[in-house]
């Protein structure tokens, strides 16, 4: 969580499912080197996991994962808060 641009990448997957690189670097207004390598890091953690069609990869947050499920909590608790200003 010491990246912004790995939050926007979980607030996405987290919120929308599943979806490739291209596609979450387009929502997360970051270039596709920087979205993949924040995906590995997002993954060795346990909190994405990808799935391979060939060539694409899927990625998806781990709802199986208890401390990927924390985090989700962690941010609809912050947006609450934050929208209650």
């Amino acid at each position: 969580m010491s990246s912004k641009g790995r939050v926007k990448i979980l607030k996405i997957l987290s919120e929308i499912g599943e979806l490739n690189i291209s596609e979450i670097a387009r929502r997360a207004g970051l270039n596709y080197a920087t979205t993949n390598r924040h995906l590995g890091v997002l993954e060795e953690h346990g909190l994405v996991r990808h799935k391979r069609f060939g060539r694409i990869r899927i990625f998806r947050f781990n709802e199986e994962n208890r401390r990927a499920e924390l985090v989700r909590r962690l941010m609809e608790l912050w947006e609450q808060t934050d929208t209650s200003r």
